[in-house]
């Protein structure tokens, strides 16, 4: 994947949006959690900066929903046609975009990089060879590129004011 845009947007058209860079990475989650909010047998995610996110059309709504963490996502869906279009998890809460990558134009621009939760996968479901694979999660260094753990060491100050602000909430 390269440095340029990644258009993407709902179903109706209405909320559009464009990644500014290319992904830090893509997850493929075979998790129950995920393969229940999907209706699928996995979700497929691309982890980028909030601030490389921008609208091109209207702003979806941020529903706040349930997580196996106990901890909440808030799921960003168009107020017209529901499509969930990306998450924000409350580890590190909207500093960080989990774009769905069916909502990409191009979704084919953007495969997995690293598939987890395989110890709950469908068993009929066969990943390819080479690919990296973990039962559960795994260590970054194991699969991001120096380039995305660059951009990681450069958002996390803000991810750790996120944290800090809700901790005082609570």
């Amino acid at each position: 994947m390269t440095d340029a845009v990644y258009d993407g947007g709902c179903d109706c058209r209405r909320v559009r949006f464009r990644m500014t860079a290319a992904p830090l990475v893509v997850h493929c989650c075979h998790c129950r959690w995920c393969q229940r909010e999907s209706g699928a047998s996995f979700a497929l995610n691309a982890m980028i900066e909030a601030e490389r996110l921008v609208l091109l059309g209207e702003a979806p709504e941020l529903i706040d929903t349930p997580s196996e963490s106990g901890e909440g996502q808030r799921i960003a869906r168009c107020p017209h046609c529901k499509v969930a279009v990306w998450s924000h998890y409350a580890g590190a809460g909207p500093v960080v975009a989990f774009v769905r990558v069916g909502t990409l134009d191009q979704p084919d621009r953007c495969p997995p990089d690293v598939h987890i939760f395989t110890a709950s996968k469908q068993p009929w479901l066969v990943l390819p060879p080479g690919a990296k694979v973990f039962a559960e999660y795994y260590e970054r260094e194991q699969v991001w590129s120096a380039a995305s753990l660059a951009r990681r060491q450069a958002y996390l100050p803000q991810v750790e004011a996120y944290l800090a602000a809700r901790r005082a909430r609570v």
